[in-house]
């Protein structure tokens, strides 16, 4: 199938009470992108394949949604994984499911309280500020692999990068496989699923910031270096 690439504008600063600095801006910003890339995917495009190989279209638009209730369940302070690694949304309403667990989101971390909290996850315990910034990180690696399998070419916003990169940079660059299997053992077996990540990819240190992230992801950017 042809894909013809077509630039999606950055849909603008979401309009919220939160700062320069709060990750919650920087979530808001990546949802707006993502509700962007989302609502320019054709109906015949469902199944085409996606830089995450588990995943075609249609099963990571679930998976998006899925992340959104993730996030909501942490700043209520509940438990991530009690949902499903790819939510089951009907008929084509993908658009509707995510913009509902959006506005969840929003609810969920409103109080500043959520920021300060300990969370405790199978890979990492951290301040609820922390592991926010590493859901901007999935986010906004999920939209670009949305975007590179419907051929849309996102506005990204730096801002929102520096702060993913920032987030996700607590994992090691290389050896992912066996701490993966490590925290695999701390998760229910029906809500594994594959590896998030495989090892990091090399690419230029003057690479444009979306490239270096999503190649921290373990993703391969038209910008990657021979291996």
């Amino acid at each position: 199938m042809t894909i013809t690439t077509t630039e999606t504008t950055h849909p603008g600063t979401p309009v919220t009470p939160y700062d320069a600095e709060d990750p919650r801006l920087a979530f808001a910003k990546a949802v707006a992108l993502g509700t962007a890339v989302i609502g320019r995917v054709g109906p015949q495009q469902l199944a085409n394949p996606t830089p995450c190989p588990e995943y075609d279209v249609r099963a990571l638009l679930g998976h998006l949604v899925t992340v959104l209730r993730r996030v909501a369940a942490v700043g209520r302070g509940d438990d991530p994984f009690a949902l499903p690694v790819t939510a089951a949304v009907d008929g084509d309403a993908f658009q509707h499911a995510w913009m509902a667990a959006a506005d969840d989101v929003d609810d969920a971390w409103a109080d500043d309280s959520a920021l300060q909290r300990t969370v405790r996850l199978p890979w990492r315990e951290d301040t609820g500020a922390a592991i926010l910034a590493s859901y901007v990180n999935e986010v906004t690696v999920h939209t670009w692999d949305l975007a590179t399998a419907t051929g849309q070419r996102p506005a990204w916003d730096p801002q929102v990068l520096s702060l993913a990169f920032d987030g996700i940079r607590f994992m090691p660059g290389q050896n992912r496989a066996a701490m993966f299997e490590a925290i695999a053992q701390r998760i229910p077996p029906a809500l594994r699923g594959a590896p998030p990540f495989a090892d990091a990819v090399p690419v230029s240190d003057d690479a444009p910031l979306i490239d270096r992230l999503v190649a921290w992801n373990g993703r391969r950017p038209v910008t990657a270096l021979p291996c």
